[in-house]
């Protein structure tokens, strides 16, 4: 029993270390994604395939030294974003174009809502107290905010893995504990027998 149990630590051990963490989301008019190991080891360098769900490809992309990626979509359909991280490891995942559309939808919305708050009854200084940032100084602030949030993503999803095989390892443990408990019982009452015959 004992080897039992060393044998079923040691696999879920294994498993674990090598478990294929795949992300993607919509960031602008951008897909950005990240590929990794469940560990904390992420893919660096690997190119990142990107497919429609027919399997048609429409390009690829690479990781950085951190395992982000990002891709700028040419079409309206659902992506594909496959990596190849060696030894039998796949990372797969699919971005969803709705997130994207919507994405660029409020932008247009934003726009025209703008040209109308300007029109052309407003005064010239009504207009440049009414002054909202610019194009650029938005994507400036999408690429700092993208970057903050990197190693809180990373560290979520490291505390999700971390839970879920502890999880496992106590549900292995009650388990373990109620077997024990049944033996206890059992022989408590074949000493009883014993004692009686």
């Amino acid at each position: 029993m004992a080897v039992t149990v060393l044998l079923l630590a040691a696999a879920t051990g294994q498993a674990q270390a090598h478990k294929v963490i795949a992300s993607v989301f919509a960031s602008g008019t951008d897909i950005e994604g990240e590929i990794g190991f469940s560990n904390g080891d992420m893919a660096a360098d690997t190119v990142v395939e990107v497919f429609d769900t027919q399997g048609n490809k429409l390009g690829q992309t690479k990781t950085d030294s951190d395992g982000f990626f990002t891709y700028t979509p040419t079409s309206q359909v659902n992506h594909v974003f496959r990596a190849d991280l060696g030894a039998g490891h796949i990372a797969k995942t699919v971005f969803d174009i709705s997130e994207m559309s919507s994405v660029l939808n409020g932008d247009q919305l934003a726009q025209t809502s703008g040209e109308t708050a300007t029109g052309i009854g407003d005064s010239p200084s009504a207009a440049s107290e009414n002054v909202a940032i610019t194009e650029q100084q938005e994507i400036l602030i999408a690429a700092i905010v993208r970057d903050e949030l990197r190693p809180l993503r990373r560290e979520i999803t490291a505390y999700k893995e971390k839970n879920d095989f502890q999880s496992i390892l106590g549900g292995i443990g009650y388990i373990f504990g109620f077997f024990g408990i049944a033996y206890y019982i059992a022989a408590r009452r074949l000493r009883a027998k014993d004692k009686q015959a």
